[in-house]
């Protein structure tokens, strides 16, 4: 049945010879990368009214100063990422561009911050585009985080299935919702044009800052202004997932990759000035906190408020029961819920690579069936799906863990391009590509200047507002990689081979210790087992915790004539791992040349609930014995008759095996303990 479901679900498995038909061409390549950049149009604006309305309705007029500056990093960052493309085509991105020339110190604080980011990706992702189902249909507002998760789960999924197949389900809402934006913003400019201009909902409304007796100026104006200017800087998250996935471009990789960024980054900004345009024109007003006024005493009533696309579609179409509303509002959520699949894409492809140069667990760098990286899917899904529920899917309560690690791997990303150009420029001769690097470095340090103010300002205005939980993060992921390094390294060089005939120096003696806990077939089996493999020496031992069963064995042992020495310990205090630990490493330090082989016989049964039946010590004798130098554990096993029913080819998956209990090393079971008869 698992088999079943996992192929209903994933899908047939592909061979590695298969890798090439998974490329991408560029139609399919815009929505899978560029989802989240091209769907963040719909709450960075958002975002920005939020902050400038904690001081009141005179402040709204920032709003197109700060749109137009996050327009031009937009358009810095995207030209900056062009040359990344270029200049390293193997899907590293900034984590390649920061290791290669600022050192593997710096490239790791790249790789912790986007790995961070790519979580509140989808966390952002998804409780925005909730959001917007909530707007349409509040009815479901007690439904938001499971929604949330729902949702993750129903992303995690498809992108099991594959990068092409999750690029085909994605492309159609990528799209309908880019032309929805258009005609929704051609449609608001026209009606303005003519002297009809669309007028929100809560154009009337009125809005009480934070601190009604203080007219903010000076230093709290500038605070205020950045703060509203690093909220809008949402718009840029997920610019660099195309310099990460340049491998799953179609040839020629480079090129494509780069004509889809610039594709994404033109898209973005049009919707962007345009949605925010909209909002200024239907006076669009949004707070932290809305309530309605209930009665003449001032009572206050809190309510739920549709976002900003929500009340710009409304105006826009004619209200809310609008077939424009609708179609805008199930775009963006479908859209805001599927940008998510840019870190589906970018984390697992981030931590391949991290995995392949040692920085994280190996399983990483594997790809599932379908030839995507499970291991990292998964991962991403069970830590995203974790912070929405933490955080009960609330947008305001996440998006100041955001961004902030997306603003650092481009700003050290810029920095090491700059040093890869001065690096080219000290080897290259000809003036023409002379002046093409001169002209890249100098967009490379523009880049990075900027972006680096950016993430300055963002650390400032948001660090106390959440976002340290986001460096705490990203700085325990960066040890933590640095200690799986250490291991590795460590392992590596306690491994290695220094001499081959050193090594190949047989055991003095090899001793055979098969433990026994009653006389059945699966202890004959390990028996003969054991003595095919001729060792030196070869006994049978069992822990005794009852005198009597095993004055009974001992005597079957004589009237079978099983000419193999029966060793008994003793255990008073009916312990059955510590004596045999004991007894073979009392052997192995006696005789610290030989080699000690312990054969272990154990059940293999069909059901999860037959392991319930049999008692699980000998698991724990196995571990401690693993842990002793010079012994070899070896599993003897005997399939009982339901794990034959099990293991049917109609009913199970090729070579996947159930595993029961261990038999126990003892001379019988004694009911007393809880150990049950095998």
């Amino acid at each position: 049945m698992p088999a079943l479901v996992k192929r209903l679900v994933i899908g047939r498995a592909m061979r590695s010879e298969e890798l090439g038909e998974t490329l991408l061409p560029k139609r399919l390549a815009l929505p899978i990368f560029a989802s989240d950049p091209l769907s963040s149009v719909a709450y960075a604006t958002q975002e920005i009214l939020l902050v400038l309305t904690l001081g009141g309705l005179a402040y709204l007029h920032f709003t197109p100063w700060i749109a137009a500056a996050v327009v031009a990093l937009m358009a810095v960052v995207v030209l900056s990422y062009r040359q990344v493309v270029y200049a390293y085509p193997s899907g590293g991105g900034s984590y390649e561009v920061a290791s290669t020339n600022l050192g593997p110190s710096a490239g790791l604080v790249v790789a912790a911050s986007l790995l961070v980011d790519y979580v509140m990706t989808v966390a952002v992702s998804v409780a925005s585009g909730v959001d917007n189902i909530i707007s349409a249909l509040p009815a479901l507002n007690d439904y938001r985080v499971l929604l949330a998760v729902g949702f993750v789960a129903l992303l995690t999924a498809i992108n099991l299935r594959g990068v092409r197949e999750s690029g085909k389900t994605f492309a159609a809402p990528t799209y309908l919702f880019i032309g929805g934006v258009l005609i929704m913003v051609i449609t608001g400019l026209i009606r303005y044009a003519l002297g009809d201009p669309p007028v929100s909902e809560t154009a009337a409304y009125g809005i009480t800052p934070q601190k009604s007796d203080t007219h903010l100026a000076g230093l709290a104006l500038v605070m205020l202004v950045l703060r509203a200017f690093s909220s809008g800087c949402t718009a840029l998250t997920g610019v660099e997932a195309i310099s990460n996935g340049v491998p799953a471009f179609r040839k020629p990789k480079s090129k494509n990759a780069a004509a889809t960024l610039v594709a994404m980054g033109v898209i973005a900004v049009v919707m962007f000035v345009g949605v925010t345009t909209l909002a200024l024109i239907t006076k669009v007003h949004i707070t932290d906190d809305a309530c309605r006024l209930t009665g003449l005493d001032g009572d206050c009533a809190s309510y739920t408020q549709r976002t900003v696309i929500a009340q710009v579609a409304a105006a826009v179409f004619g209200g809310e029961h609008s077939v424009g509303f609708f179609f805008i509002q199930a775009a963006t959520a479908l859209v805001l819920i599927l940008a998510a699949n840019t870190a589906f894409n970018g984390f697992p492809m981030l931590a391949s690579i991290l995995a392949k140069d040692r920085f994280l667990p190996h399983q990483l760098h594997n790809r599932g069936d379908r030839l995507a990286f499970s291991n990292g899917i998964l991962a991403l899904a069970v830590v995203a799906a974790a912070l929405l529920w933490g955080f009960k899917a609330n947008v305001t309560s996440l998006i100041h863990l955001y961004i902030l690690g997306v603003f650092t791997s481009f700003t050290l990303s810029q920095l090491g391009m700059v040093r890869h150009w001065n690096q080219e420029l000290a080897t290259e001769h000809d003036p023409v590509v002379r002046r093409r690097h001169h002209s890249t470095r100098a967009i490379n340090t523009l880049g990075a200047c900027v972006t680096g103010l950016v993430l300055l300002i963002v650390l400032v205005t948001k660090f106390t507002e959440g976002a340290w939980l986001a460096v705490l993060a990203a700085t325990l992921l960066w040890l933590m990689m640095r200690g799986i390094r250490r291991h590795y390294d460590t392992t590596s060089a306690e491994l290695a081979v220094e001499d081959a005939h050193a090594e190949l120096v047989s055991p003095s003696r090899v001793l055979a210790i098969v433990l026994v806990s009653r006389l059945h077939k699966p202890t004959m089996r390990a028996l003969a087992y054991a003595r095919a493999s001729h060792p030196d020496r070869l006994e049978a031992l069992t822990v005794s915790v009852d005198r009597d069963e095993a004055a009974a064995l001992r005597e079957s042992w004589d009237e079978y004539g099983i000419d193999v020495p029966l060793k008994v310990i003793d255990s008073p205090y009916r312990e059955v791992t510590r004596p045999v630990v004991e007894y073979v490493r009392a052997i192995r330090r006696d005789s610290p040349r030989d080699i000690i082989a312990v054969f272990i016989p154990e059940y293999v049964v069909g059901h999860w609930w037959e392991n319930l039946l049999h008692n699980q010590s000998a698991l724990w004798l196995k571990s401690r014995l693993l842990f002793t130098p010079g012994v070899m554990v070896t599993s003897v096993p005997w399939q009982l008759t339901s794990s034959a029913h099990a293991n049917h080819p109609a009913r199970r998956a090729p070579g996947s095996v159930r595993r029961g209990e261990p038999q126990h090393p003892r001379a019988g079971a004694g009911r007393s303990h809880g150990t049950g008869h095998d």
